[in-house]
């Protein structure tokens, strides 16, 4: 068999980042290499000269989960142009919605890889890409009024919970009462004058 071109060698390496992305997400950390490849139409073999390890797989998995969230915000705020608040709660009606409690895979990394981080030690470098890409999005969620701390962990905790329950009305009923927890209140009307 012949050699890779390096073109096709970068193409394999991405397509195997981005279907780890979505199966650590949808299954968690544990899916073996020969699944990962498998998934991507590539032999197992060739997992090792793409990567040193599955540990620096899942780091990169994560980073790239982590920007796809990132460029799905950045979206958001151009369709919302100078209403901030409007492409909050766009993402926050998006996020606890019952399509993004179904679709894990292409979810949220933040609450899809929670369990499979709090497993991993401090030093390890998937820990640290998964509590800067934690960070970014509580700060993208803060406004003048809520911190962005408390509001991801409203959305995070509702997702999970939803999730975990799914085939049940109580999962749903999660849903609507984080959304109403989360809702921007509409402008206050100014006060009747009193005779």
């Amino acid at each position: 068999m012949g050699r890779v071109s390096q073109a096709q060698a970068e193409e394999n390496r991405r397509r195997v980042v981005e279907n780890a992305s979505r199966l650590f997400r949808e299954q968690g950390t544990h899916v073996s290499v020969a699944d990962l490849m498998k998934a991507s139409g590539l032999t197992h073999g060739g997992f090792y000269k793409q990567f040193t390890s599955k540990n620096a797989l899942i780091e990169e998995a994560t980073a790239h989960a982590f920007d796809e969230l990132a460029r799905h915000h950045k979206d958001g705020l151009e369709r919302h142009t100078g209403q901030r608040d409007a492409a909050q709660q766009a993402l926050i009606d998006t996020y606890l919605s019952v399509e993004h409690r179904d679709s894990a895979a292409d979810g949220c990394p933040a609450a899809a890889m929670a369990t499979d981080m709090a497993r991993e030690t401090a030093d390890r470098e998937a820990r640290r890409v998964y509590t800067e890409g934690v960070r970014d999005f509580a700060e993208h969620l803060a406004t003048d009024d809520q911190d962005g701390i408390t509001r991801l962990c409203t959305m995070l905790g509702a997702l999970v919970l939803a999730r975990a329950t799914k085939d049940s009305p109580l999962s749903e009923e999660i849903l609507t009462a984080a959304r109403a927890a989360l809702a921007t209140p509409g402008p206050v009307p100014p006060e009747s004058p009193r005779s």
